[in-house]
Formats: structure tokens, sequence, C-alpha cells
């Protein structure tokens, strides 16, 4: 068995390496920095677990062809695809908004997994019980942070995809899912002080901030056979913070 994560040398993504490869599956992970690429694979290799990593920047259309192309050459089929790819990209208020800023943020979330869900398609049809997953984000329901509403916006377009991905494949046998995180302790705050964080607790039912490893376990659900008869939909991670 075989998984694609994008991005997957830190954070979650990085995480869901180690749930996957742990479950089995050999591991390709992309990305754009060789030094976190060093690092995700000696630690993917402490835990036994064979993986190889592929220079690819998410957001050019070129380089994920390319990435894909690659792992052609070596493999005929791949059984999983993480759209690990994202992130908030900065803050502006609508008003302000530049169109530049609007692009690289629906870049940076949307086109990511178009790219990479497009280019794994052929690969995936001959892969087992495959399955591509995406995130979307609790940004969604809430319209996001001041400054954030662009992201909210390119995560609900990632709703959409998966729901539109999940028709479109069924006849393949490929189910499409999406996991929606909450508020996870990782480097996608690494700029919002710790007090700020330590803030947002109150506005969790469970009162704690979530972990990688607590996302990456139900991706390891969804695309285990457990899952088989789930497709389409988007799975709240965020310890009740949505019910607030």
């Amino acid at each position: 068995m075989r998984a694609v994560i994008t991005g997957g040398t830190s954070g979650i993504g990085l995480s869901a390496a180690i749930e996957l490869g742990k479950a089995g599956y050999e591991i390709i992970i992309t990305g754009i920095s060789q030094e976190d690429a060093k690092t995700a694979l000696e630690t993917l290799e402490n835990h036994g677990i064979k993986s190889q990593f592929i220079y690819a920047d998410s957001m050019k259309e070129e380089d994920v062809n390319l990435c894909f192309e690659k792992i052609a050459q070596t493999y005929d089929s791949i059984d999983v695809l993480v759209n690990n790819v994202g992130g908030l990209g900065g803050r502006q208020r609508f008003e302000e908004m530049e169109t530049s800023f609007m692009r690289r943020v629906m870049a940076l979330n949307f086109d990511s997994a178009f790219f990479a869900s497009r280019a794994a398609i052929p690969l995936l049809k001959k892969g087992k019980n495959p399955s591509i997953i995406n995130y979307s984000t609790i940004a969604v329901t809430s319209g996001g942070g001041p400054g954030a509403g662009i992201y909210a916006a390119s995560k609900a377009a990632i709703e959409g995809l998966t729901r539109a991905l999940a028709k479109d494949l069924a006849d393949y046998g490929i189910r499409v899912n999406a996991v929606s995180p909450g508020t996870i302790d990782t480097a996608f705050h690494s700029a919002t002080k710790r007090e700020i964080l330590d803030s947002w607790k109150e506005g969790i039912l469970m009162k704690r901030l979530g972990e990688p490893s607590e996302v990456a376990s139900v991706i390891g659900f969804l695309v285990s056979e457990k899952a088989s008869f789930i497709t389409g939909e988007v799975i709240q991670i965020n310890g009740g913070q949505v019910f607030i």
C-alpha cells in the first residue's frame, strides 16, 4: 500500500504519515523544504516506516504534474492521497484585500488540492480501497477570524470539491472525504501568543487544544476498510468548539 501526503514534512501532515506508515503504507511526502524533508524522513525511519520525498510546490500545476509523473515511473498505483498542503496565508480584511493575496490563499488551499487530486486519479484507479482526504477547517462554520475570511472561503470550496469528487469518482471505487480540524496545537499558530492560544481553550468544550495525532487518527480511520461505506463526508475534529 502507498500513500502520498502533500506537504507532509511537518505538523498534521507528518503525523498522518506516521499514522499511515504504522498501518502498513509506504509513504511519499512532498514539499518545498529540503531541510524539513530530511528531518521528516529521519522521523519516519525511526518509526520503521519506508518513505521518500519528492520536491513539489503544490501551488504550481507543473510541479504537481511532474511529481505524479515521477511516482508513476516507479509505481503502477497508489492507494491514498492526503491533500495536506494549505494554510492561512496571512490576514487581510475584504475592503483592503489585494487581488494577488486572494489568489495566493485560494491557490494555497484550493488549487493545491485540485492539482494533486486530478494528477493522482489515474494511479488511484488502480489502487486498493483508494481514497482521497482533503482538509477543511472550523473556519468554514465560523467565517474565520479577523482578516481570515478568504481562508474560510477557500476551505468552503474544499468542502464542495470533496463532495464533487466523491460523486465523480464513485464509479472507480475511489472514496473522497475531508477532515475539518478545530484549533490544533501546530506551527500554524506559531505567530499567535501563547496566552491567546490558552484563552481559546475556554471556547472549546474539552478545554484544550487538539493534537496533530488526533487528526491523523481520523485520517487513518477514513482510509481504512472500516470506513468503506463513507464518502463525501466532512468530519469535524474540534473538541466541541463548533457547538459553542
